[in-house]
């Protein structure tokens, strides 16, 4: 018994098939799966009454998100900024990082930076930067260090 490895990570937002749209055209993921899930079984599992769910899965960089949408018993948006706690993000490694910033940029992507170089730690000389989808769900694209 014990762990075995990552399955997903899930974010929770205002409208499934919108984000899953951006997901794919401003990040090139692809959809795994769609699928609304029933009241019972959501309250079985959230523990929240009256919850049913309607998810997306959708995958990029070999890597799947669960997407949310709460279509009874909706929740609040909560201030999902990394200083906060409890907030949590996904890190991925990528390629060519400063041109991949002009596109998003491009694209109306909230890029919080420039890349930014690693001064230290296991990615030192390479470079970072942080973005959010639409519902503020933050991104860490790591260039690594060359070599």
């Amino acid at each position: 018994m014990g762990l075995v490895e990552i399955n997903h990570t899930s974010f929770t937002v205002a409208d499934v098939d919108a984000a899953a749209k951006w997901y794919c055209d401003v990040l090139g993921f692809e959809v795994m799966s769609d699928m609304h899930r029933p009241a019972d079984y959501c309250e079985a599992v959230t523990g929240i009454p009256g919850a049913a769910l309607h998810i997306i899965y959708v995958k990029g960089g070999g890597y799947p998100i669960e997407l949310i949408e709460y279509t009874a018993a909706k929740g609040v948006k909560i201030d999902t900024a990394t200083n906060n706690i409890g907030s949590a993000h996904v890190a991925y490694n990528v390629e060519n990082l400063h041109e991949m910033h002009k596109d998003l940029i491009r694209k109306g992507v909230k890029v919080l930076s420039e890349p930014i170089p690693i001064t230290q730690g296991a990615n030192k000389g390479g470079f970072v930067i942080y973005l959010e989808d639409p519902d503020g769900n933050t991104f860490e694209f790591i260039e690594r260090p060359k070599g």
